[in-house]
């Protein structure tokens, strides 16, 4: 306050003011010249020696696991079409009813059969207990009783022929309705009401959409270094809907086919793709037929330093640089930095393989980086 009030005399003690002033608010002595103060807090790892990967780049498609055409076991009028192209539909469920009233006078018919052959056999059965208990008397021949026995194994074998019969019948009818053999969605409908249908012409083609394969065309050269279990990135687009990103899906190979196509020289590799749970319901739906890309992480038998993608600097000249912590002594302690050139390999997995230029343990600026100055002094967090 005293400061405040000399400024306000007189014009001639101002100076004597500002100096009063700056003595009571900043007590601090000045810095040297030279000294740097612009410390930052920047993120850092050690470099680490790993096993390298090869990442391969692919094209594919989307396959369904299951796809039928479907088509009438028995000919028929089309009476009922329950389903149209699009779809979803569950196991079991009815797609398509043929007209079945020819089909079930048939089956009452051999119903029928059946009640008269039974009747006959119990006919035929009573005249042989009949006969049997004659025979000892000499009141009939035994070459009769022998023809009535005869006739019972011929009434027998009729009767089982009209069951057989009618369970035929019945299964023709309920070979009148056309049932999904498994849930999916129906990609085409050639039937119409009226149409009368042969056995074998497909009605429906039904696509299932669980569990969808992904098949890559993959040059033969890789051909022996990819096995059942190698891990490859999937990615599909997205559709820029409701702003979607490229998706990846993390998968394994389940086969590789060991033919090489001819001319193009690939051979067919096929994984399926992992489910994913999206609670926002923001994932978009695949579907058989997409185009795919992928990246096959092929294992390269050797180890090397690698560290982030972020941890490296390119120049325009063509310079590829890192930048060092020295005089490290804990995390969350001040260091100085310094920037080293060095020579890279592979990427993969947001890693990058240093050839030369950086030995193990170093510590590495992986954020931060962008604006750092030779020896600056900076406080050193882990990066997570």
């Amino acid at each position: 306050m005293e400061a405040i009030r000399v400024i306000q005399r007189t014009g001639a003690n101002v100076l004597v003011g500002l100096a009063i002033f700056t003595g009571v608010f900043n007590s601090s002595p000045a810095p040297a010249q030279g000294e740097d103060t612009s410390v930052i807090t920047v993120e850092g790892l050690a470099a680490a020696v790993q096993p390298i990967v090869e990442p391969v780049p692919v094209t594919g498609t989307l396959t369904p696991p299951r796809q039928a055409l479907l088509s009438a076991e028995v000919e028929g009028l089309v009476s009922g079409i329950y389903v149209d192209v699009g779809h979803r539909v569950k196991k079991d469920q009815p797609l398509l009813e043929l007209d079945p009233e020819l089909n079930q006078i048939a089956r009452d018919a051999a119903l029928a059969a059946v009640e008269r052959s039974r009747e006959a056999l119990a006919d035929s059965r009573r005249r042989l207990d009949e006969a049997q208990r004659l025979v000892g008397d000499k009141h009939i021949a035994e070459s009769t009783v022998k023809s009535l026995a005869s006739e019972v194994r011929i009434r027998d074998a009729e009767l089982r022929a009209a069951q057989i019969e009618a369970r035929r019948q019945e299964a023709l009818l309920e070979r009148h309705r056309i049932m999904a053999p498994f849930s999916g969605a129906v990609s085409r409908r050639e039937a119409e009401l009226g149409e009368w249908v042969q056995p074998g012409v497909a009605l429906f083609e039904l696509v299932s959409a669980e569990r969808l394969r992904a098949d890559f065309q993959v040059p033969q050269r890789f051909y022996s270094r990819i096995d059942p279990g190698t891990p490859l990135d999937v990615r599909f687009d997205a559709g820029g809907e409701r702003g979607h990103t490229d998706r990846i899906y993390r998968a394994k190979v389940q086969y590789k086919v060991p033919l090489s196509t001819s001319g193009a020289r690939t051979f067919l590799l096929r994984t399926e793709l992992p489910r994913t749970e999206n609670a926002g319901g923001e994932t978009p739906e695949l579907i058989p037929g997409m185009s795919v890309s992928a990246t096959l992480l092929l294992g390269t038998q050797r180890r090397s330093i690698a560290i982030p993608r972020d941890a490296v600097l390119r120049y325009p000249d063509g310079r590829i640089t890192v930048w060092l912590a020295e005089k490290f002594s804990a995390w969350g302690k001040p260091a100085t930095v310094r920037e080293q050139q060095v020579t890279t390999g592979l990427s993969f997995e947001g890693l990058i393989e240093i050839r030369s230029g950086l030995e193990a343990g170093q510590i590495v600026i992986t954020r931060g980086n962008e604006s750092l100055r030779e020896g600056q002094t900076v406080i050193l967090r882990k990066a997570p």
